[in-house]
Order: structure tokens, then C-alpha cells, then sequence
């Protein structure tokens, strides 16, 4: 019996998880059918409600519906209140299950394909939304140094610095003034700025002797962030593509009770993506 799930997002018709779910899906030979349905905050709810209606088994949830996800869930993980967030659903008695794999997705691809030792790391984390909040707590776990968090309004940074509750290692900071920290072991861009708007200002003297830059998103959304890390001097510059997809790897073992193998389905995506830029 073939088995519904879905992308839920705004907008959502870029998204690389349903080519991800179909080669996790083949690989394991599960049966699954998996969309992508656009859906704005007002209308999450509704939309929600019509894919419980028509079967759906689980769902990942992207920008900008993470924190609506949290709200909506009947029941959520540790990690997903430690966010307050959720970027994954999974259909349970009670309703939907909300979890967070975001966390786990970056903190394997850093460590496990790009071989970076995140501990003790002097991390800036730039953004307060659903994906920062997403990746905050597994950062801390993995053992990075002091966090400083900025955002264009600082009370949702307050905020996220509240939630996660050190407050002798974490620390809220507006975004102008992020020229006044010093520089950084990690860098971490957790905003869609390069998707939707312009990049914010950032001071070449945030980048460091052993500095990593990593952006959140992936392909054309990360150019921006990334060239001006590579222009700042980072020793490495990398995109969300590897977290996303252990992230969904992450998700597929909620859903399925496996956890599948990520490497050739990471190379392939890169290889499409460089295909694509050639002929572009």
C-alpha cells in the first residue's frame, strides 16, 4: 500500500525532498508517494487538516511554518521543545507527533561528511526564526563554545536565548551591532535573506584564522552568504544541502523505522545542482 507524505512550505515548489524521499524510498522499497504542497501561515491549518483528511502519514515542514508547526502539533519531542519548533510531523492516535531533525541534520553533516570538530567553537548564529531555532540546541550539545545569536529585532533573539536557557554561553545581540564581537570559529547564516532579500551587512573581521561558514539553505539561496564568507577568508564555506538531507534521512527513520544511507543521495543532488549551474 503506497504511503502519502508531503513538504509542506512558502514557497515550496523548489524543494529538493521529494527527489531525497523517492531515493530513500527506492533504496529501502517502500512503496511512498511524496508532494510538495504550498501552504501560508493563515492557511497551514487548513491544509494540514485536508492532507490528515486524505491519508497523510507524515510531513516535513520549511520556511515559513516551523513555529506553526510547534503550535499545532498534538504532542512534541524534547528536541522540538527545546526549539519550539518543528520541522517534521509524524501521525500518531493522538494526532501529529512534532519533531525536529534540523539539529541532528547539520550537526552529521559537519562532523560526518565535512570532518569539522564543532567543539569549543566561538559560533555566531545569525537569525532567530524556525530554522535557527531548529539547529540551536543540537549546536550546544555538540559541544560549540560561547553562542551569540543576532537578529534585525532582538527580541526574538532574546527569545531563543531565553528558551534555551544557558545563560553564562549564549547571548542576544542585534544585528547592527555584530561588527562589535570579534570574530568567530562558526558562522552559521540561518536566515532566508539570500532567498528573499538582501544579505545584511556583514564586517569581513567576524571571520577568523579557522573560521567555518555554513549557510542553512542551498543553491542559488546561499550564493550570497558564501561568496562573502570565501571573500572574508573562511577556511571552509558550506551550504544546507548536506543537512538537508540527513535531516530527511532523520525524518524517513521517524517514519519508516530505518534510518537510510545519505552519501550517494548527497553526491547525486550535488552533481545535478553543478549540471544545472554549467548550463545556466
Amino acid at each position: 500500500m503506497r504511503r502519502h507524505y508531503a513538504v509542506f512550505g512558502h514557497p515550496v515548489a523548489h524543494s529538493l525532498s521529494p527527489q531525497i524521499h523517492a531515493a530513500f524510498g527506492k533504496q529501502a522499497g517502500i512503496d511512498l508517494q511524496y508532494d510538495t504542497i504550498d501552504a501560508t501561515a493563515e492557511r497551514f491549518f487548513e491544509a494540514l487538516q485536508a492532507f490528515t483528511d486524505g491519508g497523510g502519514a507524515g510531513a516535513n515542514v520549511t520556511l515559513p511554518l516551523k513555529e506553526s508547526a510547534f503550535a499545532l502539533a498534538a504532542t512534541t519531542t524534547e528536541r522540538a521543545r527545546r526549539a519550539g519548533a518543528v520541522n517534521t510531523l509524524v501521525r500518531c492516535d493522538e494526532g501529529w507527533l512534532g519533531d525536529n531533525t534540523d539539529g541532528e541534520g547539520l550537526v552529521r553533516d559537519l562532523t560526518g561528511r565535512h570532518r569539522l570538530d564543532l567543539r569549543a567553537r566561538r559560533t555566531l548564529l545569525i537569525g532567530a526564526g524556525g530554522a535557527a531555532r531548529g539547529v540551536a540546541p543540537a549546536l550546544l550539545d555538540a559541544g560549540i563554545g560561547e553562542l551569540y545569536i543576532v537578529n534585525r529585532t532582538s527580541e526574538r533573539a532574546d527569545a531563543l536565548v531565553d528558551r534555551l536557557g544557558q545563560p553564562a554561553r549564549v547571548h542576544s545581540r542585534y544585528l547592527h551591532d555584530v561588527g562589535k564581537l570579534g570574530d568567530f570559529d562558526l558562522i552559521i547564516n540561518a536566515t532566508s535573506a539570500g532567498r528573499d532579500a538582501a544579505m545584511p551587512h556583514l564586517p569581513m573581521s567576524l571571520m577568523g584564522a579557522r573560521s567555518a561558514a555554513v549557510d542553512l539553505s542551498y543553491g542559488e539561496a546561499a550564493t550570497a552568504f558564501l561568496s562573502w564568507a570565501r571573500a572574508a577568508g573562511a577556511r571552509e564555506a558550506i551550504d544546507g544541502l548536506g543537512m538537508l538531507v540527513e535531516q530527511a534521512a532523520e525524518s524517513f527513520a521517524l517514519w519508516h523505522g530505518m534510518r537510510p544511507q545519505t552519501d550517494e543521495v548527497h553526491a547525486a543532488l550535488r552533481q545535478r545542482n553543478a549540471a544545472l549551474r554549467t548550463a545556466d
